[in-house]
């Protein structure tokens, strides 16, 4: 089963979603936020066989849930409204930050960064949210 991660901001969704085998987390695309955002995520998530969505929330370093959150909570209940897979949230605390030092450290130009780093923070959500997964599964062999 595949598992898609959003990266949802004000004006972009990053996209990636994980191997057949929910091992491998790779960025996919971005979208802008333009009004076709939902209708284009519907169409992902039947064409590519999402068996599930992670959507990061933004939860403050104190771990509230500021105006942030709380507009990705509002989508996450468009995503529910729409989609017929499950939906989960995932802190996404400081993603976006860790994208930015992996982009700068591959040497990517400024502007190449600003196209791609809502997919690599979102792909950071999903390896993220993958590897919670398979230590659950370990644990539950013991």
């Amino acid at each position: 089963m595949r598992v898609m991660a959003l990266d949802v901001g004000e004006k972009t969704v990053g996209i990636a979603v994980s191997d057949e085998l929910g091992i491998v987390a790779s960025p996919r695309e971005t979208l802008r936020r333009d009004g076709t955002e939902l209708e284009r995520l519907t169409a992902l998530v039947s064409g590519e066989e999402i068996g599930e969505v992670v959507v990061g929330l933004p939860i403050s370093l104190n771990g509230t849930l500021g105006p942030s959150a709380e507009r990705v909570l509002q989508f996450v209940e468009q995503l529910r409204a729409r989609l017929g897979v499950p939906i989960k949230t995932w802190d996404e605390r400081l993603t976006t930050a860790e994208a930015e030092k992996m982009l700068i450290a591959a040497d990517t130009r400024r502007a190449k960064r600003r196209q791609v780093i809502d997919q690599v923070a979102a792909s950071l959500i999903l390896q993220n949210y993958l590897r919670s997964k398979s230590f659950q599964v370990l644990s539950d062999e013991d």
